[in-house]
């Protein structure tokens, strides 16, 4: 599937991005059936070492698929026929949305990196619910909600959006992943400011107990403003509201709004959140520091720049459980869900671990050591 991969890249990438991204998607969807066999047998791959139980499920491998890339679950087949250990769509939000204007999404071959400011654009949870009760043969799900798109809703309306999203797909999922990097309060800010993310999960907590439901909820989190950070303040006010509300775990790092570390002059594609290789040891820094902060009581989730083993295996050394792969797979193909797998396993091997349970976080203290930065004191 690489060979294959490295002559095919060429046409899809003298297409506009998102035309390129939908139209394999689409043709995907259109083939599965007919196809689905073949890929399955040439991407299997499953080692016992690559297996761990987390909220109490079985996950054959710690591969995952960011939410972004089937952000309306119509793909679920395929990525279990690509090996993925589980899978993460959306976001989904309460109301459909269009998203923003194209051009929207920019490849930045150089630095293997992607800008996007797509704007949520999804079919919205009702219909995402009912094509969710009818899935079959698909890996450990999660869902990804956030508010919906649209600049009136805000304030309390903002929280009963999630609400209304959460009450619908509690139950659909493995996991559900709160994005609550968009800005969505009355006064700009997002959930990531600790007192609206409190006011957030007080509604969702109770929510879940009312369902009865016992769906584990992660939050997922943007890295600091500054490139120079590890954490701040911000950061650290967030992780005390979310653990003193019993969260499940975290998915470390949404994308970010710099273009540190980029060669590219990105100016020309103006404002967007920027993925892939650069924001990778951001990610795997901030894996760390959260793994320190709650002292691994709660399973991790690593997401930035994934696109070799060796960067996977960086990713859970620093305190991830889980990962996800979405700006990789753009420039490396689906064959890199199983390269990543094999090169674990080797990896794992050549440490002398028994399994990937007991590589997470086995060497969090050499990552700050090695890449230094400069920590910002909280207030």
């Amino acid at each position: 599937m690489g060979r294959l991969y490295r002559w095919i890249r060429p046409l899809l990438f003298a297409l506009p991005p998102e035309l390129a991204h939908e139209g394999v998607k689409g043709l995907a969807w259109i083939t599965l059936p007919l196809v689905r066999p073949a890929i399955a047998a040439a991407c299997r791959y499953e080692h016992p070492m690559l297996w761990q139980q987390l909220w109490g499920m079985d996950i054959p491998n710690p591969v995952g698929l960011a939410a972004g890339l089937d952000k309306n679950a119509r793909l679920l087949r395929l990525w279990s026929a690509l090996g993925f250990g589980f899978v993460e769509i959306g976001s989904v939000t309460a109301r459909p949305s269009r998203g923003n204007r194209r051009p929207r999404l920019f490849r930045l071959e150089q630095d293997g990196a992607l800008i996007n400011r797509l704007g949520l654009p999804n079919q919205g949870a009702a219909r995402v619910a009912r094509r969710l009760r009818h899935r079959a043969d698909a890996p450990a799900l999660g869902i990804s909600i956030a508010k919906t798109h649209d600049t009136g809703i805000m304030g309390p309306d903002a929280v009963e959006d999630y609400r209304c999203s959460f009450s619908r797909l509690a139950e659909l999922g493995s996991y559900i992943a709160l994005n609550i990097s968009c800005p969505n309060t009355a006064d700009g800010k997002t959930f990531e400011e600790a007192g609206h993310l409190n006011e957030l999960l007080e509604v969702l907590m109770s929510e879940k107990a009312s369902l009865g439901s016992d769906i584990p909820v992660l939050i997922k989190l943007s890295p600091p403003d500054s490139p120079k950070v590890v954490y701040d303040s911000l950061l650290e006010d967030v992780l005390a509201v979310a653990m003193r509300h019993r969260i499940d775990g975290f998915v470390v790092c949404n994308t970010a709004p710099d273009r540190s570390g980029l060669e590219t002059n990105a100016a020309e594609f103006g404002v967007g959140g920027m993925s892939g290789r650069p924001l990778h040891r951001r990610a795997v820094r901030m894996v760390q520091y959260i793994a320190q902060q709650t002292a691994g009581r709660v399973p991790i989730i690593g997401v930035g720049g994934i696109a070799s083993a060796e960067d996977a295996y960086r990713m859970i050394c620093a305190g991830a459980s889980l990962l996800q792969l979405y700006t990789g797979l753009i420039y490396e193909g689906p064959g890199l869900v199983r390269r990543v797998k094999e090169g674990l396993v080797g990896l794992l091997q050549a440490d002398g671990w028994a399994s990937v349970a007991d590589a997470v976080g086995s060497r969090s203290g050499d990552f700050s050591t090695r890449w230094p930065v400069q920590v910002q004191e909280t207030a």
